[in-house]
Formats: structure tokens, C-alpha cells, sequence
């Protein structure tokens, strides 16, 4: 990125460090912890610009090892950030927009929601300041910087999105959506590593059934799994193009895919997908 597009607070330093963008994570439960890791795992973000807040900070406390900020004190944790990542429940969202409402500077900060179902609409009429918002969603691979995350915003201009893309490029992939569709995304990219993690445990299981060891099951159905996705990225093909190469005439991938289709393995999953998706509408 060039400097002179970015928000003050993004000028690179010639370590290439962003050490002027100081990054707030309010509620460092499961998803926020997992972003802290992703972050300290890249050399262009230094440990000494992230901002950790819990009501309880015991369980993240080996964090201050590593040069995090810890604390309980959500304003202050804003005073001393320049974007905030908001990681609390939807039931906890106003709470703290209110606790922090006080100190947030629309000159200075930019605010990103993580929480689902609660709308940019929901947090401008809590906020008593035009702040730039985003709206989030990553997974919990960001610990790994695997994550995809889809990213929507009001009064953000292009510096603005440069920075929270600059974040969420370093824990994966991004992508820019429509907010109608959020509660979607919500769905399919971070419950959907649930989905996932469940289908890997039943093939590492079906492994261990037609006998091989648990240890190495799972390693067979965990490479597996990611040359099979690496396979579609890779060469941008749909599924049933590489399915159809070792669907042989009377193979033993066929018969067992026509099982799993008869037992409802599509229709399970579709359906699951859609129940999720209705208990966020509701």
C-alpha cells in the first residue's frame, strides 16, 4: 500500500511495521482470542499496538508475555487505539457502545462490529457520533491467518477500508458484501467451519471403523480435506468436476457417494444451513 492513501495512523515505519495503528479488541473471548493469535503470528503488526480487554482477565493474562496490552478497562482501551474490533454477543452490543461511547473520536477511530445480527443501523442509534463502521464476520481460523471475512461499512471512506482490510488480510482472506447479507455469511463461512470440523470427525471415525488408528485417520482425512480444497482454490473448478475424475463406472467412490445421498448427506447439511440461518432471522 502506498502511505500518502492511508489514514494517518497507518504510515509504515521502515521496519515495515504499522506501528502507528494501535488495534483495540473489546471481549477477547473465543473469536477474539483467536485474532490476537492470527496478529502476533505476522511480523508486520508489533505485540505492543494490540489491546486486549475481558471482565476477566486471568485466562488471557500470558498475553502480557508477549507484549499485548491487557485490561478490563474497555475506554481506556479505546483511548489508546485507533480501530476497535467490538467481539462481544449481540446481547452484550449495546453495553458496551454505551460504555464507550463517550470516548470514541470520529476523527480518530474506526469501529468494527463483529457481533451477529446486530445491523450498522442498530449502532449508529446507539452511538451519539457519526463513527466510521464496519460490520465483520472471520472465523476462528483467523487463528491460523486461514479465515475468510466478509466486511460491510457505513461512513467509511477508502482509507478507512484499507485499514480494516490491511487487519483482516493478514488472518486470511476478505470479501465485501452487501449487509443484507451478513446474517448469510455469518452462517457459511464462520459456523460453517463447525460444519466442517463435524464432517472431518465422521470421516476420521468412518478411518478408525474400516481399521486404521485414530492417529493415523486423522492424518490421512486432514490432508485429505486440504487438497481437496486447495485442489478447487487452486484451479477454480466446480466440485463436481474433480468428483466426476474418480467416480469410476461401478467404483467404490460411487456407491459410496449414492449411500451417503440416500441416507441425506446434501439435504442434512442444505438443511442445517438454512435452520441456522433462520435462528439469526428470528
Amino acid at each position: 500500500m502506498e502511505t500518502g492513501s492511508l489514514p494517518y495512523y497507518l504510515c509504515r515505519s521502515k521496519k515495515n511495521r504499522m506501528k502507528e495503528l494501535n488495534v483495540a479488541i473489546i471481549g477477547c473471548g473465543n473469536l477474539g482470542l483467536s485474532i490476537v493469535h492470527g496478529l502476533l503470528g505476522n511480523a508486520s503488526i508489533a505485540p505492543g499496538s494490540i489491546t486486549v480487554t475481558k471482565r476477566n482477565i486471568e485466562s488471557i493474562r500470558d498475553l502480557e508475555a508477549k507484549g499485548v496490552q491487557v485490561t478490563t478497562d474497555n475506554a481506556a482501551a479505546v483511548r489508546a487505539s485507533d480501530l476497535i474490533l467490538i467481539a462481544v454477543k449481540p446481547y452484550d452490543m449495546e453495553g458496551i457502545l454505551r460504555e464507550i461511547s463517550e470516548v470514541v473520536n470520529p476523527q480518530k477511530h474506526t469501529l468494527v462490529s463483529l457481533a451477529t445480527g446486530v445491523s450498522l443501523k442498530e449502532i449508529e442509534g446507539v452511538l451519539s457520533k457519526p463513527v466510521p463502521l464496519f460490520r465483520a464476520m472471520p472465523n476462528i481460523a483467523t487463528d491460523i491467518r486461514e479465515s475468510v471475512t466478509c466486511i460491510c461499512e457505513t461512513r467509511a471512506d477508502n482509507g478507512h477500508r484499507k485499514a480494516v482490510e490491511w487487519v483482516f488480510g493478514h488472518l486470511g482472506t476478505t470479501l465485501h458484501i452487501n449487509e443484507d447479507l451478513m446474517e448469510a455469511a455469518t452462517i457459511l463461512g464462520a459456523c460453517g467451519i463447525a460444519y466442517v470440523l463435524r464432517f472431518i470427525r465422521a470421516m476420521i471415525q468412518g478411518g478408525i471403523q474400516i481399521g486404521f488408528d485414530a492417529e493415523t485417520a486423522k492424518n490421512i482425512v486432514n490432508q485429505t480435506v486440504k487438497g481437496a480444497a486447495e485442489l478447487l482454490i487452486t484451479k477454480n473448478e466446480h466440485p463436481e468436476m474433480e468428483i466426476d475424475k474418480v467416480t469410476t463406472p461401478k467404483g467404490c467412490t460411487i456407491v459410496g457417494l449414492n449411500e451417503m445421498e440416500h441416507q441425506g448427506f446434501s439435504s442434512s447439511l442444505i438443511r442445517g444451513i438454512v435452520a441456522s440461518f433462520e435462528r439469526i432471522e428470528k
